[in-house]
């Protein structure tokens, strides 16, 4: 097959991993992202109409004067506090989050933080935190490392 139809069966077959889980509504539409290698777009969609609430991209005139280049992590950041304002205008304070085939780091990440910070909110408060594995504890760590004594109370030399 070819490279590059390989390549883009790969991004589909991630893009519908990551849509699966995520429907855009009236009350909470979906925040999809699109990124060329010159510039960042950002749309809010209701799935359930078809229809794009609310757009911003790096194209736009009041973002392009601010920032010559879209492609940086500046530009996104612009761009993630120009839809967070365009949908509080319309009265939209939650969203659901689609990166598309995109990993959540550089530039992407950067429009979701800045969302974040603009008053967008992506996170449903009903759900539970992943989770999380807890070490053990350093004392007990710090016990299991000191060398054992035989009978007598002399310390054994320890296993090197």
């Amino acid at each position: 097959m070819d490279q590059q139809k390989a390549k883009q069966l790969r991004r589909l077959r991630r893009r519908r991993h990551v849509r699966r889980k995520i429907t855009g509504t009236a009350e909470r539409p979906r925040l999809s992202v699109f990124r060329s290698s010159k510039h960042i777009y950002a749309q809010l969609i209701d799935d359930t109409r078809g229809v794009t609430l609310a757009s911003a991209s790096t194209l736009s005139k009041e973002i392009r004067s601010t920032t010559p280049y879209g492609g940086n992590i500046r530009a996104a950041r612009i761009v993630g506090e120009a839809i967070a304002k365009a949908a509080l205008a319309k009265g939209i304070t939650k969203a659901a989050f689609d990166r598309g085939h995109y990993k959540f780091h550089g530039r992407v990440k950067a429009l979701a933080d800045a969302a974040v910070e603009a008053g967008l909110k992506f996170r449903d408060e009903n759900r539970k935190p992943k989770k999380v594995k807890v070490k053990a504890a350093p004392e007990a760590a710090k016990a299991a490392k000191e060398p054992k004594s035989d009978k007598q109370g002399k310390a054994k030399p320890a296993k090197v």
